[in-house]
């Protein structure tokens, strides 16, 4: 039985996920915030994990490419399906220095269950008091607006990603990492 809070927490991500498919990325950019310029530095954060040392840095992650995607809820739809395709697609990203970091409200606990219950194999951070979300241009009041970045081996943000379909969407950011790295050459 699904309690209350839960179905409005999934109806409203539904809602928000809808109108950020459907031309409401304006409206979703605006509640979400402002975002970072991209080629300048990242926002720096450190927030907990459920793998590793149980936290991780972006200032630990130089010399790799970072793809940073945030995400509304785990456990509920679309979030289950961007997960799986960045899972899919991990060797991909792999061959390709980049390391995938999930980041949402959602506590470390939870984290490591839809890890465990989704097989996967790449890092999942707490942000529950939406700061590092807040520094993105992804917050919206209690969750993770779905929003994604590409961040250079020097800390530089090279890509923003806003109008996000959970389906495409790693498919997409493979594409524009390749072009970012043939550029970088």
């Amino acid at each position: 039985m699904i309690s209350r809070r839960n179905f409005l927490n999934i109806l409203l991500v539904g809602c928000f996920t809808f109108l950020s498919w459907f031309g409401g990325a304006q409206v979703a950019h605006a509640l979400g915030g402002k975002l970072p310029e991209t080629n300048q530095p990242a926002p720096d954060f450190t927030l907990p994990t459920n793998t590793g040392n149980g936290k991780i840095a972006l200032r630990d992650l130089r010399g790799k490419w970072v793809v940073l995607y945030f995400y509304p809820k785990d456990f509920t739809s679309g979030c289950t399906i961007e997960a799986r395709r960045f899972q899919e697609d991990l060797p991909k990203y792999i061959q390709k220095n980049a390391e995938i970091i999930g980041v949402s409200a959602d506590d470390i606990d939870s984290h490591a269950e839809f890890c465990d219950s989704e097989g996967l194999k790449f890092p999942l951070l707490a942000d529950t008091t939406g700061t590092v979300s807040k520094a993105y241009g992804s917050w919206m009041n209690f969750f993770s607006m779905r929003h994604s970045f590409i961040i250079d081996p020097q800390g530089m943000l090279r890509e923003t990603f806003v109008k996000v379909n959970p389906n495409i969407h790693s498919k997409e950011v493979l594409s524009r990492l390749n072009e970012l790295q043939q550029t970088a050459s």
